[in-house]
């Protein structure tokens, strides 16, 4: 029996509902980091009030970072993500970019926008 060297239709159609289901979750999150980032949410006075506490003022604008980060970190998810669905359509999802062997599902399951086996990105290090 020959290798098999990429998976099927109806396997990449349960890998296409697996990141569709985080595509969904992750572009929430995503639209909720910057509505804060932007002050959409709140009826606070912050950016209107003088502030007095330069510690205050160095914790919000720590935080403002590390949600300018976070949001970075998930827009680059879901660009993986996005593009997974891509090589879902032309049929080359789950292929070591490396090898050219198929990825096991396990891992696709755990990390749906994987383009490497644990092997491949263990040996680029």
């Amino acid at each position: 029996m020959a290798e098999k060297t990429r998976y099927t239709d109806e396997e990449l159609e349960e890998f296409r509902q697996i990141i569709d289901e985080k595509l969904s979750l992750a572009r929430r999150d995503y639209d909720q980091m910057m509505r804060v980032l932007m002050n959409q949410d709140s009826n606070d006075v912050d950016d209107t009030s003088p502030t007095y506490k330069a510690l205050e003022e160095g914790s919000a604008t720590q935080t403002k970072e590390e949600l300018i980060q976070m949001a970075a970190r998930q827009q680059k998810f879901i660009q993986g993500l996005e593009a997974a669905l891509v090589r879902i359509k032309n049929k080359t999802y789950g292929i070591d970019r490396i090898t050219g062997q198929l990825i096991p599902k396990e891992r696709l399951r755990a990390v749906p926008h994987a383009t490497l086996s644990v092997e491949s990105k263990m040996n680029r290090k």
